[in-house]
């Protein structure tokens, strides 16, 4: 009976020996088992940048992109702002009955930006109300201004005289310039006298914007 007791207890210690062994296997140097993986919340936190971040064209190569696209979203990413533009109108050209100034807009930034098409303009009053319609877009082929620092584009701006026309008139506090593709307009003192607001022949024009500060 000694004998029986003696080899169970040989038997038990043996494989306590060899549980003992198999643990330390497992938990020694990490290597024994895979790797924890991280979650998805963690993976979006350190590596996934928010949508609103991630610029909109991100998504597929500029080979992607029509001819007509590439060029718009190369004019966007290059067009001049409003805060990076002044605003001025030259000198009065009469001539027949006719009253035709240039809008001229000047890069006062210190990169170079492009300007692409007609600006907005519109006559308002000392309170800021809007004298008279929009100006009607003269048809023209647009073709990108480039501006360097300090250079500038001009727009035609005419209409009628009031006086030969015979459209009711109205004396302008200012004009605002909006620079194409833009919000937010440039107010310039406006110092050409009265401008038609309604009635026959009162329409004022622009065309689009070329080099320069005028004709």
């Amino acid at each position: 009976m000694a004998n029986g007791s003696r080899h169970t207890t040989a038997v038990v210690a043996g494989a306590l020996v060899l549980l003992g062994a198999l643990a330390s296997c497992g938990t020694g140097g990490g290597t024994a088992g895979p790797s924890p993986q991280p979650s998805a919340s963690a993976a979006r936190t350190t590596g996934d940048s928010p949508h609103g971040a991630v610029p909109s064209d991100a998504a597929g190569s500029t080979n992607d992109l029509s001819p007509t696209a590439a060029g718009s979203a190369d004019r966007s990413a290059s067009r001049c702002r409003t805060a990076e533009l002044s605003a001025t109108v030259g000198r009065m050209d009469p001539g027949a009955g006719q009253r035709n100034l240039p809008v001229v807009l000047t890069n006062v930034s210190s990169r170079t930006c492009t300007l692409y098409g007609h600006p907005g303009a519109a006559f308002v009053d000392a309170a800021g109300g809007q004298l008279g319609r929009d100006p009607k877009r003269t048809p023209g082929a647009p073709a990108t201004v480039t501006l360097t620092p300090g250079a500038s584009a001009w727009a035609g701006l005419s209409y009628a005289s009031p006086g030969v026309s015979g459209a009711r008139a109205a004396t302008p506090a200012a004009l605002l310039v909006t620079p194409p593709d833009e919000r937010d307009p440039l107010k310039v003192p406006w110092t050409d006298g009265a401008v038609p607001v309604s009635g026959n022949a009162s329409s004022v024009f622009l065309t689009v914007l070329e080099p320069g500060t005028g004709p």
